[in-house]
């Protein structure tokens, strides 16, 4: 199914969610904030989807908000209201992404910028070729950073790296962002590829364990231990009721290979 700016394809178990505005480096403009909109939740509720690749076209990833819209939107004197009701709508939809509930990873090339660079943080695992590079760049319009990036930033960096990449707005490159902790894996100029041959590790996965593990590892640094634990105790509870644990011991007493097993 393709949207205007946002397309959906499948490969065998994978979603593959593709930013399709090349002309404009697949800045977020009305239309992909729509599809994003439309198209996580049906991604989120299929559960033939096993993973999901997050990426652009044309040899960039996302170069943040687009620039020309915010213009109009400025001419056109929008209320602070909808202004804020406008950003009140993106982190709804980004939220669904943050937080769903199966495998999430971001094929990087070209630029990852601005917003651009919360949806590649977005990711449980973030791929970046050679070419890929990141940038806090807000200060440079006089904006703070959004879509989360306050957030999620000094959580994968640390709080002091996080502040000097958001005051100096300064582009990092791949090698230097997997340094810091933002990028999971380099790999060759064809990531996307890359990313679906990590992707079609999980096919074979536990995917409501490895959602609910994802779930309560997303709040783990401001949840107290005690919820943790709790929040522990019901997902091992409803797990062991589950048809794969079922089927999976059955196989090891059976001394049958595994259903699932991470393949390097």
């Amino acid at each position: 199914m393709a949207m205007t700016a946002l397309t959906l394809s499948m490969h065998g178990a994978t979603a593959v969610l593709t930013m399709n505005r090349p002309q404009a480096r697949n800045a977020l403009d009305e239309q992909m904030r729509e599809d994003f909109t439309r198209l996580i939740p049906q991604v989120r509720d299929d559960r033939a989807i096993k993973a999901v690749v997050l990426t652009g076209a044309g040899g960039h990833f996302c170069a943040g908000g687009d620039i020309k819209s915010m213009q109009a939107t400025v001419a056109g004197k929008q209320d602070v209201f909808d202004s804020r009701n406008r950003m009140l709508g993106l982190h709804r939809w980004f939220d669904e992404l943050l937080d769903m509930e199966k495998p999430v990873i971001s094929a990087v090339q070209g630029s990852a910028f601005g917003a651009g660079l919360s949806l590649a943080l977005a990711g449980d695992f973030v791929l970046a070729a050679p070419s890929a590079k990141f940038c806090c760049v807000f200060a440079k319009i006089g904006f703070v950073p959004d879509l989360a990036g306050m957030y999620l930033l000094p959580r994968l960096v640390g709080l002091q790296t996080a502040k000097e990449l958001a005051f100096t707005a300064r582009v990092v490159a791949a090698d230097e962002a997997q340094q810091l902790g933002m990028v999971y894996k380099l790999t060759s100029e064809d990531v996307l590829a890359e990313a679906l041959a990590f992707a079609e590790r999980f096919a074979s996965a536990p995917t409501e364990a490895i959602g609910y593990t994802k779930r309560v590892m997303n709040r783990a640094f401001e949840t107290q231990r005690a919820e943790v634990y709790q929040q522990e105790a019901l997902a091992q509870t409803l797990c062991r009721e589950s048809a794969f644990h079922q089927e999976a011991i059955a196989r090891f007493v059976g001394k049958q290979p595994p259903l699932y097993q991470w393949q390097d």
